[in-house]
């Protein structure tokens, strides 16, 4: 009999069963616990910062952790009591919180989990890197209660190969701003490295540790390893850019203190730097001298410019002769084609028409027929050219490819080749009798 939710089929297959689906099984193993965070997490912002924070105070109290209702709603005079008592009914409808048969309120065990669980996503939430100091947390908790998993340490494998692809996108932009914040990010993790180093060699060093677990330990390492490298090549780039930097005269400002400066500005404040700096037309300095205009307009007045440009013609042709000489394999070619044309008994099929010799001669035979299909009347009149668009055939072609698998041609344009039909000459008309 399925245990997983009727609703599920909504996302599977045709013919998929939930329980068919062991990625499922786990997590329908820990409904109790889903359902925790769906009921805190479910609705607007608002309803679910009031949640967390009655159940997060209700939690708090670990001297006397039962609250009567009186008791909460003095703990809680700064909310609406009617909010309040809303607050309060869904947590308990939900298992969140447990009620005695005294009426005091207390965290239930799943409860008091999210709670837990919530506490430390928030603590680490206060630094830089939140992922990476929670999941070597988990970790080294894990790892003191001996249920360290193979997800776990994936979950933390994915991280660190999330960190060193920013640092490398970070190095490849050459920009000095993102090379130090990536820095500043690679330093801020260092204890959380550390301790992660300490986590593998204790699962590296146990003889009975599981393979899964040792494998992507191993993979860790090798991630902690780049990781560890990569402030050499931070150095490194932030040296090429110490190389290009630009002082601005003897002020001692250079241009990564303007680019830094300019950072800190707004958009509004760095279009008002740019007020009266462009002009809508640049404004071209006078390159010439009095002199040199004045001598300019008397040439003009004497009519030397126009004398000097009715002068001036084009070069003289080149006397050599360009011969154009076409290949003799080429023109040995057609003469034949024109041939078997010119003696075609029925219509054809394309492909045969243009096989022999290989894949290049179809070729050629292909373009001469297109040629051909655009138009008999335009060519020479004389040589092998001329003698070949004169031909009495019709080439049509199609639309589709007609396999072949012969003669190195695997498929052709689907057409045909046929003699052109002589024109039928029209009866005249027969007078009638005058009547």
């Amino acid at each position: 009999m399925s245990t997983a939710p009727s609703f599920l089929s909504d996302f599977l297959a045709t013919g998929v069963d939930a329980d068919e689906v062991p990625e499922l099984a786990a997590l329908a193993a820990a409904r109790p616990l889903l359902d925790a965070f769906i009921t805190l997490f479910r609705g607007t912002e608002a309803e679910v910062l009031m949640r967390l924070l009655v159940l997060r105070e209700i939690g708090r109290e670990a001297d006397s952790p039962r609250w009567s209702p009186d008791a909460l709603r003095a703990r809680f005079s700064y909310l609406d009591a009617v909010k309040l008592e809303t607050v309060l009914k869904r947590l308990r409808d939900n298992a969140l919180l447990a009620i005695g048969e005294d009426g005091h309120y207390a965290l239930s065990d799943v409860g008091r989990n999210a709670v837990a669980a919530i506490a430390m996503l928030l603590r680490f939430g206060e630094e830089e890197d939140a992922e990476l100091g929670f999941l070597t947390a988990q970790l080294a908790g894990l790892q003191a209660v001996g249920s360290i998993t193979a997800e776990a340490l994936g979950h933390l494998l994915s991280k660190l190969n999330d960190l060193s692809w920013h640092f490398e996108e970070a190095i490849a932009s050459g920009s000095e701003f993102r090379i130090l914040d990536a820095r500043r990010r690679l330093s801020a993790n260092g204890r959380w490295l550390e301790r992660g180093t300490d986590i593998l060699n204790a699962l590296l060093a146990d003889p009975e540790v599981d393979f899964d677990i040792a494998r992507i330990a191993q993979r860790i390492g090798l991630a902690q390893s780049r990781l560890a490298r990569v402030d050499a090549a931070f150095q490194r780039a932030l040296n090429k850019i110490e190389a290009q930097r630009v002082t601005l005269g003897g002020s001692g400002i250079s241009s990564s203190d303007v680019a830094a400066w300019l950072r800190s500005l707004d958009a509004g404040q760095i279009a008002g730097l740019a007020i009266d700096a462009f002009a809508a037309v640049p404004e071209l300095p006078l390159l010439a001298g009095g002199h040199e205009l004045l001598d300019r307009a008397e040439a003009m007045l004497e009519g030397e410019a126009a004398a000097l440009d009715a002068q001036a013609g084009l070069p003289p042709p080149d006397t050599e002769t360009a011969e154009v000489t076409l290949q003799a394999e080429d023109l040995r070619l057609l003469e034949h084609f024109t041939h078997r044309l010119d003696a075609l008994p029925a219509p054809q099929p394309l492909h045969r028409v243009i096989a022999g010799g290989g894949f290049a001669p179809a070729s050629y035979r292909l373009s001469l027929l297109a040629l051909l299909a655009d138009g008999a009347e335009a060519g020479p009149e004389d040589g092998p050219v001329g003698s070949f668009m004169r031909l009495p055939v019709e080439v049509e072609f199609g639309d589709t490819l007609t396999p072949v698998g012969e003669d190195e041609i695997a498929a052709a344009t689907l057409g045909e080749v046929r003699p052109r039909q002589p024109a039928t000459p029209t009866a005249a008309p027969q007078q009638q009798p005058a009547g």
